[in-house]
């Protein structure tokens, strides 16, 4: 077991993020996606998870499904085809470590079975970073939501933007992200989210 060199404490936010082993793609299509966003909602439980006990539901569905004490706090999210980033507050002692495991557990679990293969999908462990001001916590937010911009502009850090709009309307429209909620559109993946990151 790896020791962390900054330990989670309660009360505090962490940028945590994780990548494919070898860099390969982690969510080969949108029932992919889906899956791994209705386990962010479903592992941030106390109680054990198994995703096959709730049935076929639809998607919107899962995410209104009541939970128990729940494990972190989810200020925002972006998943990518070969890695994702959450930002997350440990509510119990040792929550983020056990909403992780169970996350990428039941993940992995879910991704092998489909796809025909065996053996771990994501590094371990999965890297973290303290959130250790106010203003780091709103940089942190935005430059999680900007992730998807590699997908339209490759080198949209280092050289010129084509076009700005274009950009900025994919982002905003990119699904698998917590921006449109953070933009205060009314959307299922909303209840992912804890409400005081809005506050």
């Amino acid at each position: 077991m790896t020791t962390r060199k900054v330990p989670f404490a309660v009360g505090e936010w962490y940028h945590c993020y994780n990548r494919g082993i070898e860099k390969r793609t982690t969510f080969e299509d949108s029932r992919d996606y889906h899956r791994f966003l209705e386990l962010l909602y479903l592992a941030n439980d106390e109680f054990p998870l198994r995703r096959n006990d709730i049935g076929i539901q639809k998607f919107e569905e899962v995410l209104t499904i009541p939970r128990g004490k729940k494990l972190v706090a989810i200020g925002a999210f972006c998943l990518m085809p070969n890695h994702f980033h959450l930002v997350l507050k440990e509510v119990l002692e040792g929550g983020i470590t056990a909403f992780m495991r169970k996350l990428g557990t039941a993940y992995v679990l879910y991704f092998n079975a489909r796809h025909g293969r065996v053996g771990n999908l994501f590094l371990k462990p999965f890297q973290s970073l303290h959130v250790s001001t106010d203003r780091y916590f709103q940089h942190l937010i935005n430059y999680v939501h900007c992730n998807p911009a590699v997908l339209y502009e490759p080198e949209w850090k280092t050289s010129h933007i084509v076009d700005p709009h274009f950009l900025a309307g994919h982002i905003a429209a990119y699904p698998y992200s917590s921006m449109n909620a953070h933009s205060g559109a009314r959307t299922p993946t909303s209840a992912i989210l804890d409400a005081e990151v809005f506050s």
